[in-house]
């Protein structure tokens, strides 16, 4: 399945309605093979998806938020952001019959052109100004094709006209019977000779007129009609002439979606008609800007976050076990006294005493030096056991500190969890690295800076500030407030810390829970019905003294139960 001409001229229309006249906000890097760019046209903000993936070339708008998915900026992102950034779409172009679109848009350095071409095998998005290629997805050499150069400062160079293809809307019956009778190989198939011989046929259209003529889409040519087949031709290209599109998929969600098109197919079953061709290809590729973006750069995070709370989970079970187990100690101690009990029968040179403690109790076998006195030997033992007893008085404070250290990695757990783009998935990487957690090399930070809380504003206008990681928890709670803010934290587990501005006027209980649904679904417990959520005063929220970023205790709070929402469903001012 691949986008034909046709599929092409249905998307240049739409996007002639929807994106002409959009201002450029944002250049993404969405994969190794595709660039995004955030467009704010009609009063709406929407996300094309260019992709010159050779296996799956296409390009789309998501209603989806894209997300950077590398680490740095490509060429082509880099110069996106100098020439388009800021730059207007003017026009959409499709030149005939040929599978590429062109881009026209104005900004501060001029007018460029961003090209895709969604050719399989050959795909590519090229930026080009002026005639010459600025830079492109896919550079390709005089090694790679001699006669058509795809490299900055290159003239851009088309790609070179299907010779000897007729228009579908010009062929007669007469050239429908050349067709058949240009090959007398007995297992060619008639859809072939079809996309063969006509502009813009793909083979799922060139199936479509053959079923339509023969009820067989896999019927041989020796045995094709040429009048039914120039009549199902008619029929089926009489509306494409007239560019009256009617885009469908055959498939659904459930069972997947095999194809697409801007007609009715017969030759499948299944098909069934969608509201545009847009939304046909996100049936069909899906968008991509889904959870599971991130997953393989996550996978080493996660690991090392298992590592260290393995390291961990097990120095709190020996601290448990030293705080309920003093036999060892009161060994130490009941050997000291018996050492002096016992100190006047001890012969010269003697290095082990066997002598009762608890009648109860098997004998003790106390090791002596025979270099020390007996009372020095008794005095050794007490020395051992006060040292153990000293040792003892610390653990509740270390049970403290490694109950808190595990806190905090159930928290970049949860902050790796809810990361959606490169920058929030190295803070949880640099976190993991400043607390000595991780192993190897040390990990440079990512380029393209670091990530950032999110700001929204309610309707009534009070601005909400949203943490979604621990270094951002920080900035949130310590940078971004004031003692009279609103302070919410979904209770008892990790999750964002999230902040209302107080301007003066009484906070409407509506936004509380709004704020309060956010740090829900910011936390561990999203996908709950309810979380309780506590509410208190910045002023009562205090850092853990040595803790790690965003690690903190509060009073005075108050608890609601909230359903989970994101911030995209707050109805901003």
């Amino acid at each position: 399945m691949y986008l034909d001409a046709f599929t092409l001229s249905a998307l240049v229309d739409e996007y002639m309605d929807t994106l002409v006249g959009g201002k450029i906000q944002n250049t993404l890097d969405v994969d190794q093979n595709g660039v995004g760019l955030e467009i704010y046209a009609n009063r709406q903000r929407r996300y094309l998806y260019l992709s010159a993936d050779n296996n799956r070339p296409h390009l789309l708008v998501t209603p989806e938020k894209l997300r950077r998915g590398m680490p740095k900026l490509s060429p082509v992102a880099l110069v996106l952001r100098s020439y388009a950034e800021g730059g207007r779409i003017v026009h959409i172009s499709q030149p005939a019959w040929e599978r590429v679109v062109h881009f026209h848009i104005e900004g501060e350095k001029g007018e460029i052109e961003i090209i895709i071409e969604p050719m399989e095998r050959r795909a590519n998005v090229l930026v080009v100004q002026d005639g010459k290629i600025i830079d492109c997805m896919r550079r390709v050499g005089p090694d790679d094709n001699r006669y058509r150069l795809s490299l900055p400062a290159h003239a851009y160079q088309p790609p070179p006209p299907m010779v000897g293809r007729r228009s579908p809307f010009d062929v007669t019956a007469d050239d429908m019977r050349g067709f058949i009778m240009q090959s007398d190989d007995p297992k060619r198939k008639t859809f072939q000779a079809l996309s063969a011989n006509l502009l813009g046929f793909s083979p799922l259209i060139a199936r479509e007129i053959v079923f339509r003529a023969s009820g067989d889409s896999a019927q041989r040519l020796s045995d094709a009609d040429p009048n039914a087949l120039y009549d199902a031709l008619r029929e089926l290209t009489a509306d494409l002439r007239r560019r009256e599109w009617r885009p469908g998929i055959v498939g659904d969600d459930e069972s997947g979606v095999s194809a697409y098109s801007v007609y009715p197919i017969q030759h499948l079953d299944g098909w069934q008609a969608v509201e545009s061709i847009n939304d046909a290809l996100l049936a069909y590729y899906g968008a991509p800007a889904g959870a599971d973006a991130y997953n393989n750069a996550k996978k080493p995070v996660q690991a090392a976050i298992k590592a260290a709370r393995g390291k961990l989970q097990a120095k709190r079970d020996s601290l448990d076990s030293a705080l309920k187990d003093d036999s060892e100690r009161e060994l130490l101690r009941q050997s000291g006294e018996l050492l002096l009990a016992y100190q006047y029968t001890l012969e010269k040179g003697q290095t082990e005493l066997v002598a009762q403690y608890d009648m109860d109790a098997p004998p003790l076998h106390i090791q002596i030096d025979p270099t020390l006195s007996p009372l020095d030997n008794a005095q050794r033992y007490f020395n051992r056991y006060n040292k153990a007893k000293r040792a003892l008085e610390d653990v509740p404070a270390l049970i403290e500190e490694t109950d808190t250290a595990l806190a905090h990695l159930d928290q970049l757990e949860m902050d790796l969890e809810v990361a959606t783009n490169w920058p929030e998935i190295d803070d949880v990487q640099q976190a993991l690295q400043a607390g000595g957690y991780w192993q190897g090399r040390k990990a440079q930070r990512i380029g393209g800076g670091q990530s950032a809380p999110i700001r929204v504003v309610s309707r009534d206008g009070f601005v909400i500030w949203i943490g979604r990681n621990s270094r951002q928890n920080e900035i949130v709670t310590f940078k971004k407030s004031n003692a009279e803010d609103l302070w919410l934290h979904a209770r008892q587990v990790p999750g964002a810390h999230v902040i209302i501005k107080f301007d003066g006027r009484a906070i409407p209980e509506a936004v509380i829970e709004q704020a309060a649904g956010i740090a829900a679904y910011y936390s561990k417990r999203r996908a709950d019905g309810r979380v309780p959520v506590d509410v208190t005063r910045i002023k009562y929220v205090k850092k853990i003294k040595g803790a790690a970023q965003g690690m903190v205790t509060y009073r005075n709070e108050r608890t609601l139960n909230v359903a989970p929402i994101s911030e995209d469903d707050i109805e901003h001012a």
